[in-house]
């Protein structure tokens, strides 16, 4: 038996970080938004371990892939002693902020879960996602969701009426930002460090409205400071994005992909389309409808 399945990202609308916690982690609230841009992963029952293939390169292959470390801890929670043959075949940028990572070891609990005839609930799925990262939970639904905690307490949430009909321009600079890099910088940035708890859901209320003057307000990333402060180029990007159309720039997670929102998929490639005119074609975009 074989199965084929997609592997989305995401952006994260607002990731505001509330301090630092005892274990380590970093308490946070975010509201994440699943974005139609996809890896792919190939799984196939066969062998008596996990053998994971990619055709990007620079990643590993073994227990340092986030893919094979949910693999393994999914067989061994199921006590399957079967092997499985996994292939991933990214599309989505490395160290981008867009969850790649996270999303691609969510998509082998679900496919694992499947092509083993669903030994566990998707509230066992939840359980060992959380031991694997803080942002897989996220991708074990498909719907925008308030994540707390270190990122592991997902509430998914409805599609929000602000966003019907808007699409979004991804843009990767040509180089990644360490999320551990990032984390470890906040303690520069205090104000960042230590956020008022409540912005989430206040950005949540505000797209139920199409109040886009007061919605943009509400977008904000604790992480920014550390890496426009390294990376001042992704300030430019914002700023000509912002000046062009766009109704929103943000970078999402810990970088280095800025997003903008654009009212529609014509407009997000007008404006793709400046982009490119302005900073070049180096780096990587894309136009995603939401």
């Amino acid at each position: 038996m074989s199965l084929q399945l997609k592997s989305p990202c995401k952006v994260n609308l607002i990731l505001n970080i509330l301090g630092k916690r005892a274990d380590g982690f970093h308490e946070l609230e975010t509201v994440m938004q699943p974005v139609d841009f996809c890896d792919e992963l190939f799984f196939e029952r066969g062998g008596n371990s996990v053998e994971l293939a990619c055709n990007e390169k620079t990643l590993p292959t073994d227990s340092k892939n986030l893919v094979h470390r949910a693999a393994t801890s999914f067989l061994t929670a199921a006590k399957i002693s079967d092997g499985v043959k996994i292939r991933l075949e990214k599309k989505i940028p490395l160290a981008a902020g867009l969850g790649g990572g996270s999303g691609n070891a969510a998509t082998t609990l679900l496919g694992l879960n499947e092509l083993f005839g669903s030994p566990f609930s998707l509230e066992k799925l939840h359980e060992l996602a959380a031991t694997l990262g803080s942002d897989i939970n996220f991708f074990l639904q498909n719907k925008p969701a308030l994540a707390t905690g270190r990122g592991e307490k997902v509430e998914s949430l409805e599609n929000f009426p602000a966003l019907n009909g808007k699409a979004f321009f991804l843009v990767h600079p040509g180089f990644g930002i360490s999320t551990p890099w990032s984390y470890q910088n906040l303690a520069r940035f205090p104000e960042a460090l230590n956020g008022q708890k409540g912005r989430a859901q206040k950005l949540i209320a505000q797209l139920q409205t199409n109040n886009w003057a007061a919605i943009a307000d509400g977008f904000y990333n604790s992480l920014e400071a550390p890496a426009l402060d390294k990376f001042p180029v992704l300030k430019l990007y914002q700023e000509f994005l912002a000046a062009n159309g766009a109704l929103v720039s943000l970078m999402s997670g810990s970088g280095s992909t800025t997003f903008a929102i654009a009212k529609n998929v014509s407009i997000a490639e007008v404006l793709a389309e400046k982009f490119k005119s302005q900073f070049g074609d180096n780096g990587w975009t894309t136009v995603v409808p939401v």
